[in-house]
């Protein structure tokens, strides 16, 4: 299935074929070959939005993923279950964590879509017991080895 990576903001470039390889790689790495995404790319206040309307947070944030079939109820078939939904970034918070955390923004992107793309295929830091967290970490040891 097809990665998707759109460019809605002129903040940064951005390598859109290098997310795409990424993202496609993570995918594969995790069993989720047959999966599509999408990973698109904006600034600091769409993404207030979109973190105020889905988390209630009046603040950017780095990375958002939406789950396509999230919402679906239990038991019902998912409307496109190859299709696991949308990883979002902000350019600005990207460069500002890149920044305070010493890596290039480039570097940073792949973190963040490393992070996405597990949020995607089922993964939860937040209730997980660390399992995510120890993946992404491997993930990006085998992925970004430069």
């Amino acid at each position: 299935m097809r990665i998707e990576v759109f460019n809605r903001q002129r903040y940064r470039s951005v390598d859109r074929a290098g997310v795409a390889r990424l993202a496609r790689a993570v995918l594969d790495r995790v069993g989720r070959s047959e999966a599509a995404l999408a990973v698109t790319f904006i600034r600091d206040r769409a993404m207030r939005e979109l973190n105020r309307t889905y988390r209630n947070i009046d603040a950017p944030t780095d990375v958002l993923s939406f789950a396509y079939n999230e919402g679906a109820e239990a038991g019902e078939p998912a409307a496109d279950p190859e299709h696991l939904g949308d990883v979002v970034i902000s350019t600005e918070t990207a460069e500002r964590y890149a920044r305070k955390l010493g890596l290039d923004f480039a570097r940073e992107i792949e973190h963040l879509v490393i992070h996405g793309a597990l949020h995607l295929a089922g993964y939860d830091h937040e209730t997980d017991a660390g399992e995510m967290n120890r993946l992404e970490r491997r993930l990006r040891r085998e992925l970004l080895a430069r």
